[in-house]
C-alpha cells in the first residue's frame, strides 16, 4: 500500500482551519499544521491550535514573517528571530516534537531554503525540521487535485503541501482524501526520512542542494 502524508502550511485562518480540520476528522486523520508566528498574534488565530492539538494534529513553526528564505538572508540574528518569534506564540504541546518547516518561495525546493546558521540554530534548540516533496499549488490552481497522480504518483511516500487559507484546498479536500482512500493510498500523519532534516537537533537527511551557504560539518 503506497503512503501519502498530507500537511497544511500558512494557517491558521478562522473559518478556513475548522474546516480543514473538520474535514480530516470526517475520514479519521491526522496530520501537521505549520503555522506562521505572524497569524497567531490574534487571539482568534491563536485559539485554534488548541483545536488542532485537541484533534491529535501536530502544529509546527513554518517562520514568524514567512517572507525571506534563510539561504537567501544568511545572517544568523534573522533565522533565530524568525524561528524564536513563532514558536513563542506557538508554545509546547505535550507528546509531540519541536517541528519547523523552512519557507520555500512557492515551494521551491533549493539552496535558498537554508543557511548553514539557521541550520546550526535549529539544531541548537532541538528541532525536528521538515521539508516536503509535493506541493500541488492549491493556493493558484482551482483543480490543483485532479492530476495529483500523474504529477507526484511515481514518489515512493509523497509527503503533500496544502494551505489553509482563503482559496486554497478546503473546497476540493474532502473529494481530493476520498479519491486517495478508494484507490489504496494509505494517508499517515507520519514523515519519511527522506523529508526529515533534523530530528530533535540531529542531522538526518541533509541535502547541500537546500543549504545556500553549504552545509555544517
Amino acid at each position: 500500500m503506497k503512503r501519502v502524508t498530507l500537511s497544511f502550511d500558512n494557517g491558521p485562518t478562522p473559518g478556513i482551519t475548522e474546516g480543514v480540520l473538520e474535514v480530516l476528522a470526517r475520514y479519521g486523520l491526522l496530520s501537521t499544521f505549520f503555522v506562521i508566528g505572524q497569524r497567531l498574534e490574534a487571539p482568534r488565530n491563536a485559539a485554534l491550535l488548541q483545536a488542532m492539538s485537541a484533534a491529535g494534529h501536530w502544529i509546527g513553526n513554518h517562520t514568524w514573517s514567512h517572507s525571506v528564505a534563510f539561504g537567501d538572508r544568511q545572517d544568523a540574528a534573522y533565522a533565530r528571530e524568525e524561528i524564536d518569534r513563532a514558536q513563542a506564540l506557538i508554545g509546547e504541546f505535550p507528546g509531540q516534537e519541536k517541528l519547523f518547516r523552512p519557507y520555500g518561495n512557492y515551494g521551491l525546493l533549493g539552496r535558498h531554503l537554508f543557511s548553514r546558521s539557521a541550520l546550526s540554530y535549529l539544531r541548537e534548540q532541538g528541532y525536528t525540521t521538515i521539508s516536503w516533496t509535493a506541493v500541488p499549488g492549491d493556493w493558484y490552481r482551482p483543480d490543483w487535485d485532479r492530476d495529483f497522480e500523474t504529477r507526484f504518483g511515481d514518489q515512493d511516500w509523497p509527503v503533500v503541501v496544502l494551505h489553509d487559507i482563503e482559496n486554497a484546498c478546503l473546497a476540493r479536500l474532502p473529494d481530493f482524501i476520498a479519491r486517495l482512500q478508494d484507490r489504496g493510498f494509505d494517508l499517515r500523519q507520519g514523515f519519511p526520512e527522506s523529508v526529515v532534516v533534523t530530528r530533535k537537533g540531529r542531522f538526518v537527511t541533509l541535502s547541500g542542494a537546500l543549504v545556500a551557504d553549504g552545509p555544517p560539518t
